[in-house]
C-alpha cells in the first residue's frame, strides 16, 4: 500500500483486473448490440465503475487500462481474430465459439499486441476471468491453451 492509498482501497493490480472484466463485458455488449466504441466506453465509465447493485458496490477499475483494452481490441480486431483462429482447432473458427469467450480473447489479444503487459500476466489474468464467467466449466483450461498459443505468436521473445 502506498501513502496515497486509503486503507481498504483497491490496489492498482485489482483495478486493472476489474478494468479487464469490464473490457470483456463491454466488448461482449458491443458485439451483441452493435453499440459503438466511444458510446460503450462512456456508459461503462459513467455507470458501471463503482456502481451499486442490490446494495453491493462494484469495485472501481482503472479507467485508462479499460479504455486502452477496449480501443485496442477494436483497432486490432482482425489481427486478434486471426491469431485466435490459428489457436483454435480447424472445426471451431472464432465465429463458432461462445460470444463471451470471443470478447475475452479479443481483450486479451489487445493486451498481447498493443500493450507492454507481460504475456504471462495476460494469460493468468484472463484465465481467472474465464473461471469467473464459467465457474462450472472447462473453459479456463481452453482459454489457457488458446492464450498461450496467441501469446507465443504475438510475443515470441517473451518465451
Amino acid at each position: 500500500m502506498t501513502a496515497d492509498t486509503a486503507p481498504g482501497a483497491p490496489t492498482a493490480r485489482q483495478m486493472r483486473t476489474t478494468a479487464r472484466l469490464h473490457a470483456v463485458q463491454a466488448l461482449f455488449q458491443m458485439e451483441a448490440s452493435g453499440q459503438g466504441t466511444e458510446s460503450v466506453i462512456r456508459e461503462f465509465l459513467d455507470h458501471r465503475f463503482g456502481a451499486v447493485y442490490d446494495g453491493d458496490e462494484m469495485m472501481e477499475g482503472d479507467p485508462d487500462h479499460f479504455r486502452a483494452v477496449v480501443e485496442q481490441a477494436v483497432n486490432w480486431q482482425a489481427r486478434i481474430d486471426q491469431m485466435t483462429d490459428r489457436a483454435l482447432v480447424a472445426k471451431w473458427p472464432i465465429a463458432r465459439i461462445d460470444p463471451t469467450l470471443r470478447a475475452l480473447f479479443r481483450a486479451a489479444g489487445a493486451e498481447l499486441v498493443a500493450t507492454d503487459t507481460p504475456p504471462r500476466v495476460v494469460i493468468v489474468e484472463y484465465v481467472e476471468l474465464a473461471r469467473a464467467f464459467f465457474p462450472e466449466g472447462k473453459e479456463a483450461g481452453f482459454v489457457n491453451a488458446v492464450l498461450d498459443h496467441m501469446a507465443r505468436e504475438a510475443r515470441p521473445e517473451a518465451f
